[in-house]
């Protein structure tokens, strides 16, 4: 977390270029190569260094006297001290020309800030990292939580080397480079606004897709072998590895419950692979447990992987168990690979404005199961029956959280443009992944969306929302316009639920609700998904 930001002065707070360092170098004698503080210091003669200390002070003064603010800096300072962050100044300026600068701040002066330190204070001048630990003790933060924001190299520097957060500004000038690699680059002062919330815990649950896609833009482009690369709402990796067969890849790990937590495990990763159009075949598996655990609950869930993948059609080819610190509760994650034609491959480009989207089962199958298992004492305590519980215990099995069969339905029809399993986030956040992938628009018709009594009966016990709950088991298929009453018979002919909820609007648009007579209807947006908000709830009242 950052608590506190130590701000350089020239060129950070106040605009770039008042100083005119080639011309201080010239006045002094000073190479060109050499910084300036370190070459007075360097120099053997007293009489000299004096000399030149008054010649670099006459330069900074008149700098100073009309140097004017950075865009928005008195705001952004004012912004920090509000939020309840530290601020400071660390400079290798004089105090003297600090105070006569601020004096062209229209409210801002010495007095706004927790600490400011200038070369005048007895440690050695930035790029060492003296000065900012300093700074860091004065403010009473570990270094860690100081995020230390200037336009040159010495500031990156000295920051890293004190351990703290760094970010390079560039005034947006597109030659600027920091040749020590700070942890963010902004071209404004104002973004360091932004750089803060990354610096915030974030809630309990999968990070939010406006950070993934995000991050995943950080990254950089992907392979040229992949068909189907990272991005939100993509459900696996798609690899063009050799003449007309693609290699499906999809890693997902099972950290909301210990319970059945082998099956889970399976059934979510095998469902994305599908989601493709893939037949998948092959699974790895990383197992960690807390201290505690005993070999017979290892082996009682090594037991549980081995069945799931028999009866998913998967061979268990290996992976790693371990007992951790690192883990509170039993964790499995697992990584399944698959095949299929590359004329089958199931890739959400060919989508088009005008197909429809059809939901198989009702919402939240998993959470479900998974709040009857392990939210059971809370339930019989707001009137929920034992019978009651142990028919959503058996959502497991029944309807299931496995969307094999529909998804291989699905992809032989030759009906389906799209398909996108239910995961954790809920009906609501796959409809916002499943645009986000598309590059469009979504209409959904709430009135329309399945959900089963037990689900409703569940969630209003605990306050809970379905269509924002974890829901493996239901499939989101996206299917030519026309075909949908084909597929729709289909699917009912082999026994799986499905209901036609909305259709694909014009790219660049978002998840559009509407009611029964085609008005604009509330649609909730969840930031985490509603078991993730359950458990937090309760780890509180712990």
């Amino acid at each position: 977390m950052i608590r506190g930001v130590l701000f350089d002065f020239d060129g950070t707070l106040t605009e770039p270029g008042s100083l005119d360092f080639q011309q201080i170098r010239d006045a002094i004698g000073c190479p060109r190569a050499v910084p300036i503080l370190e070459f007075i210091a360097s120099l053997a003669d007293e009489a000299a260094r004096e000399r030149a200390r008054r010649t670099l002070h006459e330069f900074e003064m008149e700098a100073a006297r009309r140097s004017l603010p950075n865009a928005r800096s008195e705001e952004i300072l004012r912004r920090l001290r509000a939020a309840g962050l530290k601020v400071g100044i660390l400079t290798r300026n004089s105090l003297a020309a600090i105070s006569a600068a601020l004096a062209n701040f229209s409210g801002l002066g010495l007095a706004d800030f927790d600490v400011v330190l200038t070369r005048d204070d007895a440690f050695p001048p930035k790029p060492d990292p003296d000065a900012v630990l300093e700074a860091a003790r004065r403010l009473e933060l570990p270094p860690g939580e100081l995020l230390a924001v200037g336009d040159y190299v010495f500031d990156v520097e000295a920051g890293r080397r004190a351990g703290a957060v760094t970010a390079f500004l560039t005034n947006r000038d597109p030659e600027a480079r920091s040749a020590v690699e700070p942890d963010h680059i902004i071209g404004r002062l104002e973004e360091i606004l932004e750089i803060l919330p990354l610096h915030l815990p974030l809630a309990p649950g999968k990070l939010p897709n406006r950070l993934l896609g995000r991050f995943l833009e950080e990254v950089g482009p992907p392979s040229a072998e992949l068909l189907i690369a990272p991005g939100v709402g993509e459900d696996v990796a798609a690899l063009n590895i050799a003449g007309e067969e693609v290699l499906l890849l999809k890693s997902d790990p099972i950290t909301f419950t210990a319970d059945s937590i082998a099956r889970y495990a399976v059934a979510v990763n095998a469902n994305d692979v599908a989601t493709a159009g893939a037949r998948p075949r092959w699974l790895t598996a990383t197992l960690l447990f807390p201290p505690g655990t005993t070999a017979a609950m290892v082996r009682k869930v090594m037991k549980d992987l081995a069945e799931a993948c028999r009866a998913a059609g998967l061979a268990l080819c290996g992976g790693h168990t371990e007992i951790t610190d690192a883990v509170t509760r039993p964790v499995v994650s697992a990584h399944v690979a698959g095949t299929v034609a590359r004329g089958r491959l199931i890739d959400r480009r060919s989508v088009k404005t005008g197909d429809r989207v059809v939901l198989t089962k009702r919402v939240a199958v998993e959470g479900t199961s998974i709040l009857a298992r392990d939210f059971a004492a809370e339930l019989r305590e707001a009137g929920v029956s034992q019978a009651e519980l142990e028919r959503c215990r058996r959502f497991l099995e029944k309807p299931g959280i496995s969307v094999l069969p529909e998804a291989r339905l699905a992809a032989d029809s030759g009906a389906a443009s799209a398909m996108h399993d239910v995961t954790e986030g809920g009906l609501a956040t796959a409809l916002e992944e499943l645009g986000t992938a598309l590059g469009g628009g979504i209409l959904v018709w709430p009135h329309r969306i399945p959900v089963y009594e037990e689900t409703r009966a569940l969630c209003g016990s605990l306050g809970l929302d379905p269509l924002g709950l974890i829901g493996s088991g239901s499939l989101i298929i996206v299917c030519r316009a026309g075909c949908e009453e084909t597929l729709l018979r289909a699917l009912h002919e082999e026994g799986i639920e499905a209901t036609l909820i909305g259709e694909v609007l014009e790219p660049g648009g978002s998840v559009q609700a509407r009611d029964e007579a085609g008005n604009p209807a509330p649609w909730p947006r969840f930031e985490v998904d509603e078991l993730a908000r359950l458990l937090a709830c309760r780890a509180l009242r712990i």
